[in-house]
């Protein structure tokens, strides 16, 4: 192991301006800086340097630029705080040092380039700390921001990096195997790209990469400034850390866009504000585990997975949320596996959006046997002694809006303990293929404090809207009027494949469920050895706006029922042994399958008259009923 220190990279030599302190651009040391050095750069003049460089005073006239060769970047830092770097344009992924006067201990980094190409753009990375295969890579770090603490080739203790300009990366970590032992990140301006993680705190990148992130304190403020990002592959592991990001303010001349080497904002159509997201898991076959850690977003989302294949997206023992009133805390898109164990979610809109179209998603208890099963299957590396620390709990999801929100086909299993509180409906089901498993065996419970507990509705995103060749978020949403025409070709009472279906074991419900699809699709609900009290039924619904766009996004998903009987939106109802349901209000199903032992009934003191296809038919147990059914209470 080669320890690398600050005295270790600086070399004196003689005092003659422009001299090179840091030789990472030529083998051979040069002269250092004498005290009252200085650099002026006149407007209009275009400063080469060849080699890192410190002096006193650096002055930029408006219009002056300071560049590095060809193949190098060139970063300013000033009194160990990265600074003065600037975006030339929105959208584009050059930066450069702003005019202006900077005093101190200046120094011009310049350092091999490091190009990350994502889809259409290859941005030109600058980082504080590059590590590959051979440890720390002097010629691509800024080690002038690396302050304090030890730095080797294989760990990083107690080091600190400060940012206030824009775009700059704090550990960039490349197909090698790296821990950050209790760093402090701090960085205050805008990235660029979380999807590439340019301006990101930590990435870790490459299928060779284990990264271990232990005790780190990462706070970020600025758009896209993101704080952990697993990349192409690597397996990250933060554990006992703190990570906090808060929004910037986005350039004036931004236009929101769905195209993701541009992105800078959330798509409003998620129901979401914000521009800064804390975490990003992408790429094919990467890992990010969070293990007693706490991890918060002021909006959009906590605990990203964004693209690729094979993501695996874990939550342990870990306190997630948003600071402000919307936001997610896991986000599950492809064919992501997302699982939370023994984590508390203090979220502004959804625990988690299901976005399909093979996402599974798992909330449950931090047993140690699950926990032991993962610390295998993930390769964390966490030892006899840190796996007992980790002590068993459920998970309790406390929401401002929904409990999950399914913009795309996907699993969610609920099991354990697991408790979810929410202000609206514990399940929104945007028109999408699902499979819901609640096992609340060992005490789960669902919480919906408007009393709904599954609802499902048409999708409500009016989409992108190409405008000079990009697809861009001003799309309208548009309230269909009039009833939906019927689909003679679709089964109200047949169970699809593409239906939202949703399985309820050995646990007690109140609260109700609507199948408010237009377009043909089921809601398919199974109740084993449970009980649910509520209504259970096809509807209209009705947004409180008939039009929606970026200005109103948080009237998305935000709507009234009309109990109707069935059109094209078939509400099929299983009772299995051991479940009874108390039916509080008027219900359209369009089948009714009833276990041996099963039981439908009115609240006490009130009488239940069931008909189907227009005849009152006797409540039997162990019959199946299809066809127009209307439960009624009087």
């Amino acid at each position: 192991m080669t320890l690398i220190t600050r005295r270790s990279i600086l070399i004196a030599g003689t005092a003659t301006a422009g001299a090179v302190l840091v030789p990472v651009a030529s083998a051979s040391a040069a002269p250092a800086t004498a005290r009252g050095a200085r650099i002026t750069v006149a407007a209009g003049e275009t400063y080469e340097l060849s080699a890192t460089t410190r002096v006193d005073r650096l002055s930029i006239a408006e219009g002056g630029k300071i560049v590095a060769p060809d193949g190098y970047s060139v970063t300013l830092t000033v009194d160990g705080v990265e600074t003065g770097q600037l975006l030339t344009e929105t959208g584009g992924t050059e930066t450069l040092i702003q005019a202006g006067t900077y005093r101190g201990d200046v120094v011009l980094t310049v350092a091999e380039a490091n190009p990350v190409t994502y889809e259409t753009l290859t941005f030109p990375f600058r980082q504080a700390l590059y590590v590959d295969a051979d440890g720390v890579a002097r010629a691509k770090s800024v080690l002038t921001s690396v302050i304090g603490g030890r730095l080797t080739d294989s760990v990083a203790k107690n080091v600190s990096i400060t940012s206030t300009g824009e775009c700059f990366d704090g550990v960039y970590v490349k197909d090698a195997d790296y821990t950050l032992e209790r760093p402090v990140i701090s960085f205050t301006g805008n990235g660029r790209s979380d999807f590439a993680g340019y301006g990101a705190a930590v990435v870790g990148a490459g299928s060779a990469t284990k990264l271990v992130l232990d005790g780190a304190r990462i706070a970020t403020k600025g758009v896209v400034r993101t704080g952990v990002i697993a990349d192409a592959g690597a397996n990250v592991v933060v554990k006992n850390c703190r990570i906090h990001t808060r929004n910037g303010v986005l350039p004036a001349d931004y236009q929101a866009t769905v195209e993701t080497p541009y992105m800078q904002s959330v798509p409003w159509m998620l129901g979401l504000d914000g521009n800064v997201r804390a975490t990003n898991l992408i790429g094919a076959n990467s890992r990010a585990t969070y293990v007693n850690s706490t991890v918060f977003s002021e909006t959009w989302g906590a605990l990203s997975v964004e693209g690729g294949r094979g993501l695996k997206l874990t939550v342990v023992n870990s306190h997630v949320g948003n600071t402000g009133s919307y936001g997610y805390g896991t986000y599950a898109i492809g064919d992501a596996t997302v699982r939370v164990l023994g984590s508390r979610f203090d979220v502004g809109s959804y625990a988690t959006i299901i976005a399909g179209p093979a996402a599974v998603v798992h909330y449950g208890d931090s047993t140690p046997a699950a926990v032991a099963a993962l610390n295998t299957e993930l390769e964390l590396g966490l030892t006899k002694t840190e796996l007992k620390a980790v002590p068993a709990r459920n998970t309790v999801v406390n929401s401002g809006h929904f409990g999950y929100m399914f913009f795309g086909a996907g699993t969610l299993t609920l099991d354990g303990g697991t408790v979810i509180n929410s202000e609206k409906a514990t399940f929104l089901n945007k028109g999408q293929q699902t499979t819901i498993t609640v096992d609340g065996s060992q005490g789960a419970r669902l919480n919906p404090r408007n009393g709904i507990v599954l609802q499902m509705m048409e999708l409500d995103d009016p989409g992108p809207v190409p405008v000079d060749g990009k697809m861009m978020n001003v799309g309208v949403y548009t309230e269909p009027t009039g009833d939906p025409a019927e689909d003679t070709t679709f089964d109200v009472t047949a169970v699809h494949t593409a239906d939202g279906a949703a399985t309820f074991t050995s646990i007690a419900l109140k609260g109700d469920f609507y199948n408010g699809m237009r377009k043909g699709k089921n809601l398919v609900l199974t109740f084993d050895d449970s009980s649910v009290k509520g209504v259970i039924s096809a509807s209209r619904t009705q947004h409180y706006v008939s039009t929606i766009d970026a200005s109103t996004f948080y009237e998305l998903g935000e709507v009234t029922n009309t109990k109707q009987a069935a059109v094209n939106n078939g509400v099929i109802v299983q009772l299995g042994a051991g479940s009874a349901w108390t039916v509080t209000g008027t219900s359209y199903l369009t089948k009714l399958t009833l276990a041996a032992d099963a039981v439908v009934e009115a609240p006490g003191g009130k009488k239940l008259t069931m008909t189907v296809d227009g005849t009152v038919t006797a409540v039997t147990a162990g019959q199946t009923y299809a066809g127009a059914i209307t439960l009624t209470v009087g």
